[in-house]
């Protein structure tokens, strides 16, 4: 059976989604981060030497990096599910949102979320002082104005496909939910962006989806 390493509030819950999609038979194994520095517990340490999640174990295989495990259970267990044909314009989609995702997306999002905490972190007066102004002044100058054009982005392309691969669902929309979650949650992904809530909204209705969150548990980038 596959063992899904599952950290709270990570990119494993796409993990989880996908394999309910899928129908397999999984188990979790769960842990929780730092209250304090938000950083994996170091036990994860023991299934892979980076120490993150998601880690997928099936058989001998330990997979890390959610997008190549997703691309490994599609392509194992997907039965020509979640991926379009090959040779497709559609396929030349799926390929490149499921390295967009997190090889461009996740980048300024990430920056977002280390500055924020820099601004917000406590310190003596005139530390604390100078160290929100470079925050600010780099959020508003650089970090901020990436995250818009990334948002403007994909917009526009929702409103060219209904999915991100086309007019199918595929393995590329669960690949893209986290980056968007994440910019829905902290990032000013708002209704000024119509397709991307309406993107948002479908994927949360859907019964794989919501059958992953009750299984992995409390996921506060929903909030």
């Amino acid at each position: 059976m596959l063992t899904v390493h599952h950290l709270n509030n990570s990119r494993s819950q796409r993990v989880l989604w996908l394999l309910e999609e899928l129908g397999l038979e999984y188990q979790i194994l769960r842990y929780q981060r730092d209250a304090k520095t938000m950083l994996a517990p170091p036990e994860l340490k023991r299934i892979h030497p980076l120490g993150k999640s998601p880690v997928v174990v099936d058989g001998s295989a330990v997979l890390a990096e959610s997008g190549a495990i997703i691309e490994y259970l599609v392509e194992k267990y997907g039965n020509g599910r979640l991926v379009p044909a090959a040779g497709t314009p559609e396929k030349l989609r799926y390929t490149y949102f499921m390295h967009y995702a997190e090889g461009s997306m996740m980048a300024p999002l990430l920056m977002k979320l280390v500055f924020d905490r820099v601004e917000s972190s406590p310190g003596p007066f005139f530390v604390r002082r100078i160290a929100r102004a470079i925050a600010q002044r780099v959020k508003g100058t650089y970090i901020q104005p990436q995250v818009s054009t990334h948002l403007d982005y994909l917009e526009a392309e929702l409103g060219k496909h209904h999915w991100f691969a086309g007019n199918e669902f595929s393995a590329a929309d669960i690949q893209m939910s986290f980056p968007l979650e994440a910019a829905a949650a902290r990032a000013g992904l708002d209704a000024s962006r119509p397709q991307l809530q309406a993107f948002l909204a479908r994927i949360h209705a859907r019964p794989a989806y919501q059958r992953a969150l009750e299984r992995g548990g409390p996921y506060e980038l929903l909030r």
